[in-house]
């Protein structure tokens, strides 16, 4: 089997689908790229066993076939080499490859393309479509807030809910949660599902601005398709925790304030709060907002104060500094808005203002005050 392809070309294709190969295979073939010629037509595929990516470019072809090649080899030769044609010529007895550039020949072991774990396919499944941009849009506001802790396994994923035209998107670790809705969806569903961190992180980086996408689902895999690309991931088989019932209704302490001051000025008193706790205290009043942190450790201390507009009664919260700055930088308006009720509760945050189509919303569990 020959075929040869445009090296950058290819190399942008690899580039999207090695993003699936895990950092340690369980199997040694799950080191490789698949290579499948069929009429013209080279399709790529890279798997950890958990997520999978396929990707398809034009190539000549003298035949149809498959072979695995090994991706690190391969990858690193194709940055090395500027952009040309090259051919692949590969050995249908013991899967040798043969690389051919301007330059010389490179030779590299490949593996019997039949050995390659199957990637599933999008059997008996549900459909949603939607702009890429506004997906894309959705996990960066979301998935910082997911968990890592491996014993709370549904939390270390973004938990999707369909519901007809509307998706609604929630992250949390327990100390905060991040609810993105998106309201103009092509879908006639209404379910829900887990998408499990590794894979959000690849679509983030590769779904097309403008383009829209497709999203398959069953029990057990969700598929994202655009263009000649699809992902392809094992869903977390897990119960979400009711989001709703822990963030709070009746809020009647309203704080509204700068956002970039808010943020900058939580950065600076930061560096004098305790590591461990990162708390910072705000004290809130009409007009005013004093924000300040101790670490009684080694005696730092820092107090700022910002205007505000506050509306309710006097109020004093700690909250985790590191938090907060968080969801200021993934929040775009000018302004945000801060519900509060007491000094227990959970605060609210929100943009000042929503971008039509979305709506987005922050919860943040205060620290506890140490008297």
């Amino acid at each position: 089997m020959k075929f040869s392809v445009s090296s950058s070309e290819l190399l942008k294709r690899l580039q999207i689908a090695g993003g699936a190969i895990g950092s340690n295979p369980v199997l040694p073939i799950l080191e490789d790229f698949l290579f499948t010629i069929d009429n013209n037509k080279l399709q790529i595929a890279a798997t950890d066993l958990e997520t999978s990516i396929t990707t398809e470019i034009e190539v000549m072809a003298d035949a149809d076939g498959k072979v695995a090649v090994p991706a690190k080899i391969l990858l690193e030769t194709l940055k090395a080499l500027p952009q040309q044609p090259i051919t692949f010529t590969v050995n249908d007895e013991n899967f040798g490859i043969e690389i051919t550039s301007a330059y010389g020949k490179y030779k590299l072991a490949g593996e019997d393309g039949q050995d390659f774990p199957s990637i599933p396919q999008p059997d008996s499944v549900d459909k949603i479509s939607m702009p890429g941009g506004s997906l894309t849009h959705g996990i960066t506001k979301t998935i910082f807030a997911a968990s890592n802790d491996e014993l709370r396994p549904a939390m270390t994923g973004v938990y999707f809910q369909v519901d007809f035209n509307k998706l609604i998107l929630v992250a949390t670790d327990a100390h905060k949660l991040v609810k993105y809705t998106f309201n103009e969806i092509g879908g006639e569903v209404s379910t829900s599902f887990i998408v499990p961190k590794k894979a959000l992180n690849l679509l983030k980086g590769s779904l097309p601005e403008n383009e829209d996408i497709d999203i398959a689902f069953n029990s057990a895999n969700a598929f994202f398709s655009f263009g000649d690309t699809q992902l392809v991931c094992r869903l977390i088989d897990a119960r979400y925790p009711d989001y709703n019932a822990v963030i709070p209704v009746d809020n009647p302490n309203t704080l509204s304030l700068s956002r970039s001051d808010f943020q900058n000025s939580l950065k600076r008193i930061a560096i004098y709060a305790n590591k461990t706790t990162n708390q910072v205290i705000l004290n809130i009043n009409d007009g005013s907002l004093t924000i300040s942190a101790q670490d009684l450790d080694f005696s730092n201390e820092a107090t700022e104060q910002l205007a505000c507009t506050y509306e309710g009664e006097p109020l004093t919260i700690g909250f985790n500094a590191k938090f907060l700055v968080e969801m200021l930088g993934v929040l775009e308006s000018d302004e945000v808005k801060i519900e509060l009720s007491t000094s227990t509760r959970a605060g609210i945050m929100v943009p000042a203002e929503e971008t039509e189509g979305e709506e987005i919303l922050m919860l943040v569990m205060p620290v506890m005050l140490s008297n």
